[in-house]
């Protein structure tokens, strides 16, 4: 995106708003825990003339602001931190051990916040805003605390938008894709029950680990040969626990699991072939097996109409180039697909850039590309003008 299609007023408070994403990365903050974060959003948000509710989903923050009755937008963003410990070395690194914004929720907070502050100055708009700043994305489900505590029975919406930044795609470039675009999120606990028992008298045993490792081949085969292969799924075995000693057969064994899709059908036929095939080995041993099934996240589906919607006010506002080409379906989760359950939307991405600031998400020398603030406050100040007219 081209530097002078954005607007005077969002220039002229960039470095403002640089600074506030700066002190948000360096005092983070773990999910349902964003006190000083929320209290910050609120303080500003007063300040420009938006009607603030706190405590909504425990920490979350909604500004409002109604011009005249009319259409009623939602726009989000996230802003919990995560329990990483921080290697950037940046000035503005965390100053909380073992907690960073290694996500870019400080800078979707201050993109969102640069462009509540312009909306309010501007008058080229009807309707009723609402600014959604949502706690704990990460993992814990903060979008459905929030709709359980009435977020659109409170605060009616006709659309939600909501933006998320990718690294390794060109620096302030959006990418729009409709229909599902981020997957279900499942996690799985087993435990197999065994035989403990010494491990120079095996025959006396039922070997809770020979049995996980069974269980752990036979999963892979769900997905080569239970999944259409047109259809995206992932059965992830990230850790297996059993036993404290060499000579020991422990009594039992633990799994844990990351189950993901991209539709409902496909989540369903993971999860009763992870059961047949967990119990079926466990039975061939002579074990059994306690399972704790978790459906988190579901899938995230983008409403065709909003997000062409939405790719048109990016397409307008920079031309092709503003766009990020071949934006596919990502099998990473997010819990903004509870938002877009219960109201039509979209889920949109901004390239991060790469190079030095290219680093994955999640990563302990991540940081929020500030090149993007600008643009990405520009692009809601633009969708929710063209919305609101």
């Amino acid at each position: 995106m081209k530097r002078e299609r954005v607007l005077p007023q969002i220039t002229a408070i960039e470095s403002e708003m640089i600074a506030i994403r700066r002190r948000l990365h360096a005092h983070p903050e773990l999910g349902f825990e964003e006190h000083a974060t929320s209290e910050l959003v609120a303080t500003l948000l007063a300040e420009w003339g938006y009607r603030v509710t706190r405590g909504v989903g425990e920490t979350g923050v909604i500004g409002t602001l109604t011009r005249d009755r009319g259409f009623s937008l939602g726009l989000r963003a996230d802003m919990d931190a995560l329990p990483i410990e921080e290697a950037t070395q940046l000035p503005h690194a965390s100053c909380i051990d073992g907690v960073m914004h290694a996500c870019g929720h400080d800078g979707h907070t201050a993109m969102l916040l640069a462009a509540a502050k312009c909306l309010a100055e501007r008058a080229q708009w009807r309707g009723t805003l609402n600014l959604i700043f949502q706690p704990a994305e990460e993992g814990l489900g903060g979008a459905r605390k929030m709709i359980e505590d009435g977020l659109f029975e409170r605060f009616p919406c006709d659309a939600v938008y909501a933006m998320h930044n990718v690294p390794g795609f060109p620096t302030g470039r959006l990418g729009f894709h409709s229909g599902p675009f981020m997957a279900s999120a499942d996690e799985v606990r087993i435990r197999v029950v065994g035989r403990g028992g010494h491990g120079a008298s095996p025959q006396h045993t039922i070997d809770p680990v020979v049995v996980c490792a069974s269980i752990v081949m036979a999963l892979q085969s769900i997905v080569a040969r239970n999944i259409d292969p047109r259809h995206p799924a992932i059965v992830t075995v990230g850790a297996m626990h059993a036993g404290t000693a060499s000579n020991v057969i422990p009594s039992h064994a633990d799994l844990s699991l990351s189950v993901r899709a991209l539709s409902p059908e496909v989540r369903a036929l993971l999860e009763k072939r992870i059961r047949e095939i967990v119990q079926g080995q466990a039975a061939a041993y002579g074990a059994h097996t306690e399972i704790d099934y978790r459906r988190d996240y579901p899938v995230l589906v983008n409403h065709p109409e909003e997000t062409e919607f939405a790719r048109q006010v990016a397409l307008d506002w920079g031309g092709p180039d503003a766009l990020i080409d071949d934006l596919h379906p990502l099998m990473a989760s997010e819990d903004f697909a509870y938002m877009l359950e219960r109201c039509p939307g979209s889920y949109l991405s901004i390239g991060n850039g790469d190079g030095a600031r290219g680093c994955s998400l999640h990563h302990p020398e991540y940081d929020f590309n500030d090149d993007c603030l600008a643009i990405g406050a520009n692009y809601w100040v633009m969708l929710a003008e063209r919305i609101l007219q």
